[in-house]
C-alpha cells in the first residue's frame, strides 16, 4: 500500500513538475514577463526545496515518514493551486489589435491614419498592451506558489525510498524503487501532453466568444489556458497526500528486512542527531571520487536543466512551431527514448559486469557522444522570417521601422498586430503597411491598398495583406525534421550513460552515508544548477530580442520576435561548459595512470567494491 501511494505521489509531483515547465511561454506572455523573469520564476521551485532538503534527508528518517510526505504532498498541491488561482484574480486576457475596435460588422478599416484627417475611421491612439490589466505584478503569486511547490516536493523521494528500503526484503527493495521510477516517469509524459492541450485552447476559454479571438495558437500573442493544468495537478497532488496519512510509523520488518533503527530512534532529541551531521559531511565532501564526480554533476546539470527549461521555446521561435505541439512532441518522442535509455544502461552494466571504472568510461563515451550530436542538432536551423524593417528593408537599402511608404500614417513603433503580404513579407501592423482600407471580419480580416507593399514589389503585385505572420518556408519544415531526429538521439545516448554514473557515486561512499550522499548530490546541483541556470539562459535569449512589447507608461514586456540566427548561437554557447568530460576523463586516468586494481565486478560484495576504491584514493 505504501509503495502504491508513494508511486502515485510520484506521478503527480513529475506532472506538476514538468507542466509548469510546459507553461514557461504562456505565462511569459500572460504576464509580460522577460525570459529572464521566466527563469527566476521557474528556479524558484528549486528555492523553495534547497531550504529543506538536507534537514529533511537528515532529521526525516528519525519521524513519522508517511505523514512527513503527506504534509509535503499537501503543501505541493496548495503552490500548485495559488498559481492557477493567479489567472482569476487578473481580469480577461486582450492584446492591442487594430481589428478589435470593430467587433459587430465587416468595417473599413484605414489602418494608415492621416493625423489631419478626422474621418480616418480608426482612432488614432491604440491602447499600449500594458493597458490590458493593472495585475501584471501578480507574477509573484506564481513566484510564490512555485516555491511553495518545491518546499512540499522535498520529503517524498528521500524519504520514501528510505521507508521502502527499511521495511522491504533485501531481495524485494530494487524490485520496488525500479516499479516507482517507472510509474514516477509517466508524470514527465503525462504533463507535456497536459500542457500541449492547455496551450491549444485560449486563456479565457468558456468566458469570452472564441469567434472574436483574431489570434491564432502560432501568434506570438497567443496564450493558452495555462492555468487549468495547475488545477488539474494540484487535484491529483492533493488526492496523493491522503492515503499517508492512514499509514503507520514503522512496518513490521520481513525476512532480512531490517527496520532502519527506528526503534532505537523514538526517543532520539534532535540535538543528538545533529551531533553527527558536520563530520559525516567532511567525511563525504573529503572523498576524492565523490567530489570529482560532484562537479562533473553540476556542469552536466547546468546544461540540462537550460536546455529543458527553453526547449519548447527554442522549437516555437527556431522553427515556427506552436506551443501545443512543441510540448505534445517532446512528450512523445524525447521522454521516451530517455526511459528506455536509462533502462538499457542498466541492463548493460548487469549483462557484462560492470566495474566502476568501465561504468565511468561508459558514462563518459555516451555524454561526450552525446554533446557532439548537441552541436550537430544546433546545426539545423530556420532562415528569419523576413519582417519588414527589421530583418530586411523596405526598400532593399536601410532596415528601419519607418520608411518613406508610411511616415504619413503616424503608425506607433510599439504596436505589434503582423500582417502577411503575398510575397512573403511581414509587416509589424497594417499601419505599417501603410494599409488605407479592409474587408472581412475577426480572423478573416484583409487590408488593402498597402503602399508599402506596392512600393516594394513590381507593378501589378498584389498590395493587400492578411492578418498574422507569415509562415516558415516549406525547407524550414525539412530542418525541423532533422532537429528533432537528432534531438531524439542525442536523448537516447546521453541517457544511457545516467544508470553507470549514479551507480559509482552509490559504490566509492561507505554505506552509513549514502543517504547524505545522494541529498548532498541534489542539494547542490539544484543550488549551483537548478536556481542559476533558467536565469542565464533567459538573460542570454533576451539579448537576441528583434521586438518587444511595451507595456504602460513604456514598460518593456515580453519578446513578440527574435533574431534566429543569434537565438540559435548564444544556445550553443550556453551549452559549452555545460559537459561533465572533463571531471569523468580524470577520474578514468587517475585510476588507469597509479594502476589501480579496480577490477570488481557487479558481482562482487559491496564492502569489497568499497575498499578497493578507498584503497584507489589513498594510493593516487
Amino acid at each position: 500500500m505504501f509503495i502504491l501511494a508513494l508511486s502515485f505521489a510520484s506521478f503527480s509531483k513529475a506532472l506538476a513538475g514538468t507542466y509548469m515547465k510546459t507553461s514557461i511561454t504562456q505565462i511569459e506572455r500572460r504576464f509580460e514577463l522577460s525570459s529572464t523573469h521566466i527563469g527566476l520564476i521557474d528556479s524558484s521551485f528549486e528555492m523553495g526545496n534547497l531550504l529543506f532538503l538536507a534537514v529533511v534527508s537528515h532529521f526525516g528518517a528519525k519521524l513519522h515518514r508517511p505523514r512527513l510526505i503527506s504534509a509535503g504532498c499537501f503543501l505541493m498541491a496548495v503552490g500548485s493551486f495559488l498559481t492557477g488561482l493567479t489567472h482569476f484574480f487578473m481580469g480577461r486576457y486582450t492584446y492591442s489589435t487594430v481589428v478589435q475596435v470593430f467587433q459587430n460588422d465587416s468595417a473599413n478599416i484605414a489602418a494608415c491614419a492621416d493625423p489631419l484627417n478626422v474621418e480616418a475611421g480608426i482612432p488614432m491612439e491604440l491602447p499600449l498592451e500594458g493597458n490590458k490589466e493593472p495585475g501584471t505584478h501578480m507574477w509573484i503569486y506564481v513566484f510564490l506558489g512555485n516555491a511553495l511547490r518545491g518546499i512540499g516536493e522535498t520529503p517524498v523521494t528521500p524519504l520514501g525510498i528510505s521507508y521502502i528500503d527499511d521495511f522491504s526484503k533485501p531481495e524485494n527493495s530494487p524490485f520496488y524503487i525500479a516499479c516507482l521510477q517507472t510509474i514516477s516517469f509517466l508524470g514527465p509524459m503525462f504533463g507535456f501532453l497536459l500542457g500541449s492541450y492547455c496551450a491549444r485552447l485560449y486563456v479565457d476559454i468558456g468566458f469570452v466568444d472564441l469567434g472574436s479571438v483574431t489570434i491564432t495558437p502560432k501568434d506570438s500573442r497567443w496564450v493558452g489556458a495555462w492555468w487549468m493544468g495547475f488545477m488539474v495537478s494540484s487535484a491529483l497532488l492533493l488526492m496523493s497526500s491522503i492515503p499517508f496519512c492512514f499509514l503507520p510509523r514503522s512496518l513490521p520488518t520481513t525476512g532480512n528486512g531490517t527496520n532502519g533503527g527506528m526503534d532505537d530512534n523514538h526517543n532520539l532529541k534532535l540535538g543528538d542527531i545533529a551531533k553527527g551531521f558536520l563530520p559525516s559531511l567532511r567525511r563525504l565532501l573529503g572523498t576524492p571520487v565523490y567530489f570529482l564526480l560532484l562537479c562533473g554533476s553540476i556542469l552536466k546539470f547546468n546544461s540540462l536543466i537550460g536546455l529543458f527549461t527553453f526547449k519548447a521555446k527554442y522549437m516555437e521561435q527556431q522553427f515556427g512551431q506552436s506551443a501545443s505541439r512543441a510540448n505534445f512532441l517532446i512528450g512523445v518522442l524525447n521522454l521516451p527514448v530517455v526511459a528506455l535509455g536509462i533502462f538499457l544502461g542498466g541492463l548493460l552494466m548487469k549483462r557484462y559486469k560492470l566495474s566502476v571504472v568501465s561504468g565511468v568510461q561508459l558514462s563518459f563515451a555516451t555524454s561526450f557522444a552525446a554533446y557532439l550530436l548537441l552541436l550537430l542538432q544546433f546545426g539545423t536551423k530556420c532562415d528569419n522570417i523576413p519582417v519588414a524593417g527589421l530583418t530586411v528593408s523596405y526598400n532593399g537599402l536601410v532596415e528601419m521601422l519607418f520608411s518613406e511608404c508610411n511616415t504619413h500614417c503616424s503608425c506607433s513603433a510599439e504596436e505589434w498586430d503582423p500582417v502577411c503580404s503575398d510575397s512573403g513579407i511581414t509587416f509589424i501592423s497594417p499601419c505599417m503597411a501603410g494599409c488605407l482600407s479592409s474587408s472581412g471580419y475577426g480572423k478573416n480580416t484583409v487590408f488593402h491598398n498597402c503602399s508599402c507593399v506596392s512600393v516594394s514589389y513590381p507593378a501589378g503585385s498584389s498590395t493587400s495583406v492578411k492578418l498574422g505572420q507569415c509562415p516558415h518556408t516549406k525547407n524550414c519544415g525539412r530542418s525541423f525534421t532533422s532537429y528533432m531526429a537528432v534531438s531524439v538521439l542525442s536523448s537516447f545516448i546521453n541517457s544511457l550513460g545516467i544508470t553507470p554514473g549514479f551507480m559509482v557515486i552509490i559504490r566509492c561512499i561507505a554505506p552509513e552515508l549514502k543517504s547524505l550522499a545522494l541529498g548532498i548530490q541534489t542539494l547542490v546541483t539544484r543550488t549551483l544548477a537548478g536556481i542559476p541556470a533558467p536565469v542565464y539562459f533567459g538573460a542570454l535569449i533576451d539579448s537576441t530580442c528583434l521586438k518587444w512589447s511595451f507595456k504602460k507608461c513604456g514598460v518593456r514586456g515580453a519578446c513578440r520576435m527574435y533574431d534566429s540566427d543569434m537565438y540559435r548561437c548564444v544556445t550553443v554557447v550556453a551549452h559549452l561548459p555545460g559537459s561533465d568530460h572533463v571531471p569523468q576523463w580524470f577520474f578514468v586516468r587517475l585510476h588507469h595512470r597509479h594502476h589501480c586494481p579496480v577490477k570488481e565486478t557487479v558481482s562482487q560484495t559491496a564492502a569489497g567494491e568499497r575498499a578497493a576504491i578507498k584503497n584507489c584514493g589513498r594510493r593516487s
